[in-house]
């Protein structure tokens, strides 16, 4: 039995998934399974042969929360990690993270994420980010204050015990984006997360589809986010506020201004005071 699993969802990326598969078995500890879940890609996944990994294919798309699940329920590994098709693992992954774990001393179960650089298709890092670290359980991880120079999008690099996955019903798949920060919602309760300092994964930033790049479903996924969670936003108003200003933020750079407003009118309502004095250092700073 595999001490971990690594599963990779993928759909209609031929020309970029041998390479996520590639660094996951690349990884410098030897114990791991590879699990590649093709979500009915128009042409079934075809890799190069290895006794660690294995292909799953879906006659029919579940999305990448679907995807998810098919793999965490196939997986063999105490310990399971998520890499999407369009990224890469570093080498080390697997094993700081597994050994952080091993050392930790916050309340178990316990799991680990770590930094990411954004990288252009060259390999130039566009930019760093590293997790906070640490969000004991009972938290509610993006709702916390955060610490100067930390980002909360560093989700993608999650270790954890298989059975805390399971244990809380899985990734929602009525989700199509936003799905890690629903999934953290529901998970950081009942697990300690361990932030590390250290960059484990590589982002890749191509022009390809993503669904991140999906205004229409960003709008609503973000709605149907605080629908499902709206008791636990409205104890934490501060990051609540931050949640739905930075939300406007990227609706205005991919052009949609109206919900940018309306989303910016929102956080104010919930945050006035801290609200109005972010609109105003982002005024000074453009002009």
């Amino acid at each position: 039995m595999p001490k971990l699993s690594i599963i990779i969802p993928t759909r209609d990326r031929p020309q970029l998934l041998p390479r996520a598969v590639q660094s996951a078995l690349s990884q410098t500890m030897a114990d791991l399974e590879v699990i590649v879940v093709d979500d009915a890609s128009t042409q079934p996944v075809d890799l190069p042969a290895d006794p660690r990994l294995r292909i799953i294919r879906l006659s029919q798309a579940r999305g990448g929360a679907g995807a998810r699940n098919v793999g965490t329920e196939a997986a063999q590994g105490r310990w399971i990690a998520y890499l999407d098709d369009d990224d890469c693992l570093l080498p080390h992954m697997a094993d700081v993270s597994l050994e952080a774990i091993a050392k930790a001393t916050l309340p178990p179960p316990v799991g680990v994420i770590s930094g990411i650089d954004v990288v252009d298709d060259t390999g130039k890092t566009l930019e760093t980010r590293l997790p906070p670290p640490s969000r004991p359980r009972g938290c509610h991880f993006a709702l916390e204050v955060l610490e100067p120079g930390k980002s909360y999008n560093t989700k993608q690099t999650l270790v954890v015990e298989r059975d805390a996955i399971l244990q809380i019903g899985g990734w929602d798949e009525t989700f199509r984006s936003r799905v890690h920060t629903e999934l953290f919602l529901r998970l950081n309760p009942v697990c300690s997360i361990l932030g590390l300092p250290i960059v484990t994964y590589q982002l890749y930033e191509h022009p390809g589809a993503r669904v991140s790049r999906n205004t229409n479903l960003r709008q609503e996924s973000f709605q149907r986010l605080i629908d499902k969670h709206q008791a636990v936003f409205r104890a934490h108003p501060q990051m609540f506020a931050n949640f739905v200003y930075d939300h406007a933020l990227m609706s205005y750079r991919m052009g949609q201004k109206s919900q940018a407003l309306s989303s910016v009118v929102w956080a104010i309502q919930i945050d006035p005071l801290r609200t109005m004095k972010k609109t105003i250092e982002k005024l000074v700073q453009r002009f």
